[in-house]
């Protein structure tokens, strides 16, 4: 490479720094100083009506797990804690899992459709993402609620002699959470499924292979990356939500988000708060790592 060269290629590296200067400064500004602040925050004293003290301290950490005994000062585990990390576990998991279910099936016969008819079917599914989510969440509401539609249609049809108590559940959160997040599922399962060649399928059947094994060996191992993708995108919103837990879920069934909003507001312990958001960053950063490693996985394979 000659000197000119070598001059041209910094000039144009340093023209791109500078083009990205602004955006490097939002991204810093707007989102790793929050968090910075939110890392800071978790390492100091609460105050006694909010914010905080400027005294480090390790309790908010502690108290992730722990709580401290009023009358001896003794630890012991906070079961409160570990059941709303377990219920936003178990739900984000179960939703996860039951919009694949509901969604895989959805995507085939979308991607199975003819081209003039798939443009039409991707409309319904993208229609929910016109309606803001507090109100597709209270419409949940007023399906699910002891005197709503389902109650009703099923009282009518004498299939039940009583009123389902779903509302206040963790069910209703479960229902709730899978209508939101479903088209989340069918997106990237459709986009991979669109680019799977069907004449595989008929090799398949050549070979005489069950629908089981088609299935199992040759679909799923294909648009594997549209699942990975779909379980992402529905398991990461999930496992923060705090629109649906706090409308369909009351204030008994709690889930990780509703526990932070509640630290920062009346439980008045804001090093908590920050360090549970901490958390939920540290576990979202896991499961992503998690999908780039099977994505490249993926691409290592061709």
């Amino acid at each position: 490479m000659s000197l000119s060269e070598a001059k041209r290629d910094a000039e144009e590296v340093r023209r791109n720094w500078l083009l990205s200067t602004p955006a490097l400064l939002l991204l810093c500004f707007g989102a790793i100083g929050p968090l910075f602040i939110m890392l800071v925050y978790s390492f100091l004293t609460p105050g006694k009506y909010g914010n905080v003290e400027w005294i480090f301290s390790t309790d908010a950490w502690r108290g992730i797990l722990f709580s401290k005994d009023i009358f001896d000062g003794s630890l012991k585990l906070a079961d409160a804690h570990l059941t709303i990390f377990w219920r936003s576990v178990k739900l984000s998991f179960l939703t996860t899992l039951f919009t694949f279910l509901v969604g895989f099936p959805t995507a085939w016969f979308i991607a199975t459709r003819a081209p003039r008819w798939r443009a039409f079917w991707l409309f319904l599914i993208t229609i929910p993402f016109w309606t803001n989510l507090l109100i597709r969440t209270f419409a949940i509401n007023q399906i699910i609620r002891t005197e709503g539609l389902l109650n009703t249609i099923l009282l009518k049809l004498g299939i039940i002699s009583e009123p389902l108590k779903l509302i206040y559940t963790d069910t209703a959160v479960f229902i709730g959470m899978t209508y939101v997040y479903l088209p989340l599922m069918v997106l990237p399962l459709f986009a991979a499924i669109d680019r799977f060649d069907m004449r595989l399928l008929e090799a398949g059947y050549d070979l005489y292979a069950t629908r089981i094994s088609v299935l199992r060996r040759i679909i799923f191992p294909i648009v594997k990356p549209g699942i990975i993708a779909g379980s992402i995108l529905v398991f990461i919103p999930s496992l923060g939500a705090y629109v649906t837990p706090r409308i369909l879920g009351g204030g008994r069934n709690m889930m990780i988000g509703n526990f932070i909003e509640l630290q920062f507001g009346q439980g008045r312990n804001w090093p908590l708060g920050a360090s549970l958001s901490v958390l939920l960053l540290v576990i979202v950063t896991a499961t992503l790592l998690v999908y780039v490693k099977f994505a490249n996985r993926e691409s290592g394979h061709g």
